[in-house]
């Protein structure tokens, strides 16, 4: 299992940063006909990405394309069980991507609607934020 994780960063260790407010880019649909839209904010984990990423693909078993929307790009530190409190900040655990409330995290073509939302409906199962399809037909306001 590959996980994402970028090439090159400019600095190793990032601030955790704040996780409210909504979402300002990636709120509407770009490639596909049906979408994964987040309906609050949190952390999703590049191993998290991965398990949706895989139960998506296996739903999809003839045709259909997916894209990912989002990219974990924040290093996340952990300290080992036992260190004593100082010491700097630990080393790079994991990555996450921070995700605001309205982000569409997954995209879905060409497979009808009961598998889109059956596939989207898995792959919200592995992730910990409140999830919600959307498609263009509901975009349209039809």
């Amino acid at each position: 299992m590959a996980l994402l994780l970028p090439k090159r960063i400019k600095y190793r260790k990032a601030h955790r940063g704040k996780r409210r407010g909504a979402a300002k880019g990636g709120t509407r649909l770009n490639f596909g006909e049906f979408g994964l839209k987040a309906l609050e904010n949190g952390w999703v984990t590049a191993a998290q990405l991965e398990a949706c990423r895989v139960a998506v693909s296996r739903s999809l078993t003839r045709g259909g394309k997916s894209w990912i929307r989002v990219f974990p790009d924040k290093p996340v530190t952990v300290h080992g069980q036992e260190k004593p409190m100082g010491s700097g900040k630990g080393l790079v655990d994991h990555w996450v991507t921070v995700i605001k409330r309205g982000r569409i995290l997954f995209e879905l073509q060409g497979v009808p609607e009961p598998i889109a939302k059956e596939a989207f409906r898995v792959a919200a199962s592995k992730l910990p934020l409140r999830m919600r399809l959307v498609s263009r037909r509901e975009e349209a306001g039809v």
